[in-house]
């Protein structure tokens, strides 16, 4: 699977953004998917993950109330919409690629578990 992401930019804080990720060739609907960010020097953190059916979905504490992740399966996509950006968001975000899950299970909140990252797309949030 290829994932391409973008929707990122230069905002300002108190403002949205929302990334988009395609993904193409191999499965997708069977995969659960998730946003990281890397802040440059540091490891990738688990921003949201979507199980296979978008019924289950995590946040990392830092973003919960503010960002929301969806998927789009017959799109192939993923998408995280941020609102009341803060300058501390700004960095670099990757969509990724889960393993095959069952229909029903949470996806998984450890960056092991994601094998496969698209290119990054930048978000900036200024004062």
């Amino acid at each position: 699977v290829q994932l391409q992401a973008s929707g990122g930019g230069l905002v300002q804080a108190g403002d949205s953004l929302r990334l988009s990720c395609v993904a193409s060739r191999g499965t997708f609907s069977r995969n659960a998917m998730a946003w990281f960010r890397q802040v440059a020097g540091k490891e990738r953190d688990l921003v949201a993950a979507i199980s296979r059916s978008g019924g289950s979905t995590y946040y990392a504490d830092s973003v919960k109330g503010r960002f929301t992740i969806s998927r789009d399966n017959a799109k192939k996509s993923v998408y995280l919409q941020m609102n009341s950006l803060k300058v501390e968001d700004t960095t670099v975000y990757y969509c990724a690629t889960g393993p095959d899950m069952i229909l029903t299970a949470p996806p998984p909140t450890e960056a092991s578990d994601y094998k496969n990252w698209g290119q990054g797309t930048l978000v900036t949030v200024s004062s």
